[in-house]
């Protein structure tokens, strides 16, 4: 399916367009011939359960998510989420709840996509994942990263710029999440592949699993110093968070072999943009948690209007660094806006 980028909303504009989602005319089901603003073609309703609302890259997938219901006024889209990442009940209740409500589709981001595959068995209406897939045939599609291109994208990057750095040995050490898990391994893949081609050597035996925690990012990266007092030339973290961690406690420790390290993290939130503009972290790899929450409705809607629709479908990624990151930082702090008003 053609991949839509949005330019950034102005935030009366969504305002505007969800209060005339929620306090106009009934919603009909699929199939229905007066849609929710008054006008002709099929009116819906999405459901959209991600991972939690509570955290800021969560809350770029919702900003786009809404986005799609202020740009068709004929769909209505309904957002919510767990607590936290780690309420993994919370959610499950939620999806079982919701899979038995008067909706028109679903799209879903798992916490635990085992037990939510169990969970859809059944169903009939599209579903779709997001961020994280869910391996079962109710599912239609999967929007999210292709975590393994991006990582390919920032070790490349990582590389050059180790290169201009003046480092002539580029090895390279990564900070891992959680053993197993496979977004986890699709952007140490993703690393590996982009490092090597680019000339630099990824040292898959000295991987550290950090579990996707800051705090065990400091333990890792100690440890790596202290294996390697003259410095490594480029230590890629699974998130921002744990990169910016690193960085701060190759800083702390003050050794000056690490001073020019390349530290790289994944998702290019708001804070990793100020860590690159404050001189805290090198660079990132950008997920579009935005564009994420506009396509995963869009492909509901297809469906739903009985289009084909592409099994997965790449949100993209981009490297940010200090070229960029105020362009990035503001680009974010408009969907945020967005919401809140």
């Amino acid at each position: 399916m053609k991949k839509r980028l949005l330019a950034m909303l102005l935030t009366g504009a969504l305002c505007a367009s969800m209060a005339a989602c929620s306090s106009g005319g009934e919603t009909t089901q699929q199939g229905g011939t007066e849609s929710a603003d008054g006008g002709d073609g099929a009116s819906y309703s999405i459901d959209v359960i991600l991972k939690t609302t509570a955290s800021e890259y969560w809350q770029y997938v919702q900003a786009g998510a809404l986005a799609y219901m202020a740009d068709n006024p004929n769909v209505k889209v309904e957002v919510k989420g767990a607590p936290s990442e780690t309420s993994y009940q919370d959610q499950l209740n939620m999806i079982q709840t919701d899979l038995a409500g008067d909706y028109d589709g679903y799209v879903i981001a798992p916490l635990q996509a085992d037990m939510v595959a169990n969970l859809v068995k059944g169903q009939t209406k599209p579903i779709v994942a997001v961020d994280t897939k869910i391996e079962a045939p109710e599912v239609i599609s999967f929007v999210g990263t292709g975590n393994e291109s991006a990582g390919a994208l920032g070790g490349k990057a990582a590389v050059e710029a180790a290169k201009e750095a003046g480092w002539t040995e580029i090895k390279a050490i990564e900070i891992a999440g959680v053993q197993g898990d496979t977004t986890n391994t699709d952007r140490m893949n993703g690393y590996k592949k982009g490092i090597n081609e680019a000339g630099g050597e990824f040292l898959e035996s000295e991987v550290q699993y950090a579990d996707a925690v800051a705090t065990k990012a400091v333990d890792a990266m100690n440890g790596i110093m202290s294996r390697h007092p003259e410095g490594i030339a480029i230590i890629c973290a699974n998130n921002d968070d744990m990169a910016i961690a690193a960085a701060k406690a190759a800083k702390d420790s003050g050794n000056a072999a690490y001073e020019k390290t390349i530290f790289l993290g994944f998702d290019g939130i708001q804070s990793a943009c100020d860590a690159i503009l404050d001189g805290r972290l090198t660079m990132s790899v950008a997920q579009q948690g935005y564009e994420m929450g506009y396509e995963s409705v869009a492909t509901v809607v297809a469906a739903l209007n009985g289009e084909e629709v592409e099994e997965f479908v790449d949100s993209g990624a981009s490297v940010v660094d200090a070229s960029n990151a105020q362009e990035r930082k503001d680009t974010l702090q408009g969907y945020l806006e967005a919401l809140k008003g």
